[in-house]
């Protein structure tokens, strides 16, 4: 996919914001902050080029009979993304479910899913709607359910300043998405914590439940999360 960003653009854009704020952009200090910021939106904004749905069915394997399992768990998945409306980043983690169907995906590959799609500008809630559709296009499974957990700097930093608060979105589609088995998904991803944003998701869904054979990621928990929602 051919790559989008202008560097130069960006570096002229720069160059005008610090001025516009009142800033000299030639003096010591700044001079080469055109530059570092177009390498960090190069680094941030990568995933534009890249197809998400296509890491996605490029890192299946065909699942036999007994192979399969009802249920696979990815718990604390890391990311950052960058709020579009203030471009100040949000950084988190994901948790994700998947029902199979005829075949299986690589582990990794659903870390590289995330990857792909939180870099570029994002809203936390299409983030994961867009994760569970990548996921179940690309591996045509039964059912995706996605869990992001994150800090948004727009929050933290600017406005109400609210340092501790973190925002909770779910996203879910086919047998993940009715309510018998988002509450088994949110369980087996909120299992062992006490109180946890993930278990308070759904309605019904009670913590503590043991995990060890059904989660293929750590036996992690999602904890110390609250839904505040996100800042407009």
């Amino acid at each position: 996919m051919t790559q989008r960003m202008d560097r130069a653009r960006v570096e002229a854009a720069v160059r005008e914001l610090l001025a516009g704020i009142g800033e000299d952009p030639d003096r010591p200090g700044l001079e080469r902050t055109p530059q570092r910021v177009a390498d960090a939106y190069t680094e941030f904004f990568h995933g534009l080029d890249l197809d998400a749905t296509r890491i996605a069915r490029e890192g299946t394997v065909p699942a036999g009979d007994g192979e399969r399992g009802d249920l696979v768990v990815v718990r604390d998945i890391l990311f950052r993304s960058v709020c579009e409306h203030h471009l100040l980043p949000f950084l988190g983690t994901a948790h994700l479910a998947y029902a199979p169907g005829e075949r299986l995906i690589g582990l990794g590959t659903l870390a590289r899913v995330v990857e792909a799609l939180a870099s570029r500008p994002q809203l936390q809630e299409r983030l994961g709607e867009q994760v569970v559709a990548a996921v179940q296009d690309g591996l045509e499974a039964r059912g995706v359910l996605v869990v992001l957990d994150a800090q948004h700097q727009c929050v933290t930093t600017r406005g109400e300043r609210q340092t501790s608060s973190t925002t909770v979105t779910v996203a879910a589609s086919g047998v993940l998405a009715e309510a018998a088995g988002r509450a088994e998904a949110i369980t087996l991803i909120g299992a062992g914590a006490s109180t946890g944003a993930a278990a308070g998701a759904s309605t019904g869904a009670a913590a503590g439940a043991d995990t060890t054979s059904a989660a293929g990621g750590s036996d992690a928990t999602v904890g110390g999360g609250r839904d505040h929602g996100t800042d407009a």
